[in-house]
């Protein structure tokens, strides 16, 4: 069975840290280009970050660039989420995804992404 399960977040004040996981099960995770979106209330799913396959290179939106780090262990078929300075306007719902691909450079965008998990909110707030 497919399935992602994202794990690791909850209520964190602003300037705060929080690190997400995602275990993918039925995959092979070496095979997958991956990647992290987030949807705050009353908005869009928007890209946060993406790691590809093959070279684990990385890719950020210019919200996050500085702030997160995105990772992947495939021996455990794990991938990371590592948040820093965390502020307000980072409160949303964050999902991880996979995209069945070897050696091409990863994208944030939702369409790209076959596989989803069921989501990790995530609030920042004093």
């Amino acid at each position: 069975q497919l399935q992602l399960v994202e794990s690791g977040g909850g209520l964190v004040p602003p300037g705060g840290s929080l690190k997400l996981s995602c275990v993918a099960s039925g995959f092979t995770l070496d095979n997958y280009n991956i990647g992290w979106f987030r949807q705050a209330p009353g908005k869009e799913r928007e890209g946060v970050s993406c790691i590809s396959s093959g070279n684990s290179r990385t890719y950020y939106a210019d919200s996050v660039k500085g702030r997160f780090t995105i990772s992947r262990d495939n021996a455990k078929n794990t991938n990371y989420l590592e948040m820093n300075s965390l502020k307000p306007e980072d409160t949303a719902v964050y999902y991880c995804a996979l995209h069945r691909a070897y050696f091409r450079p990863c994208k944030l965008s939702m369409m790209e992404y076959e596989h989803w998990g069921q989501g990790a909110p995530v609030t920042v707030s004093s």
